[in-house]
C-alpha cells in the first residue's frame, strides 16, 4: 500500500490473501477525494516468475472495470525486469479504462511509486 496507485493516490487495505484464490481488495483514494473500490482474486502465482489475477472495480456511477492480469518476473542477479499484461472482455472495456481512468499512464506511474520505494528499503 506504500507505493500502489498513480501519483496522488493513497490506499486502504481491507484484505490481502496472497494465495491461488485468494482475494486482495482495497479502496484507493484519488487526489480530488473520489474513492475507486477495487477487488482481485489471484489465479496463479508461481514464485520468482509469475502472478495472475482476475481484477473488478470502479468508481461510483461507472461501469465495472474487469480484467484479467498477468504479471511475469526475469530475475537476474540483483534486478528483476517486471511485465504487466491486462486482458480486456472487449475493446470497449480497454478503451473505457484507458481514457476514463487513465490506465496506461496510471499504471507507468505506479511502477515509478514502485522503482522509489523499493530503493528505500
Amino acid at each position: 500500500m506504500h507505493w500502489w496507485g498513480p501519483n496522488g493516490f493513497t490506499n486502504m487495505l481491507e484484505k490481502m490473501d496472497f494465495r491461488v484464490g485468494g482475494e486482495w481488495s482495497h479502496i484507493m483514494h484519488g487526489p480530488d477525494g473520489t474513492d475507486y473500490p477495487n477487488k482481485s482474486i489471484f489465479t496463479a502465482i508461481v514464485e520468482h516468475e509469475r502472478i495472475e489475477f482476475s481484477h473488478g472495480g470502479k468508481r461510483k456511477g461507472d461501469p465495472d472495470t474487469n480484467f484479467y492480469a498477468t504479471w511475469t518476473f526475469e530475475v537476474a542477479g540483483k534486478q528483476t525486469r517486471m511485465t504487466i499484461r491486462g486482458l480486456f472482455p472487449t475493446v470497449e472495456a480497454l478503451n473505457f479504462a484507458v481514457k476514463t481512468y487513465g490506465g496506461i499512464e496510471g499504471g507507468e506511474q505506479t511502477l515509478a511509486r514502485l522503482a522509489g520505494y523499493l530503493s528505500k528499503v
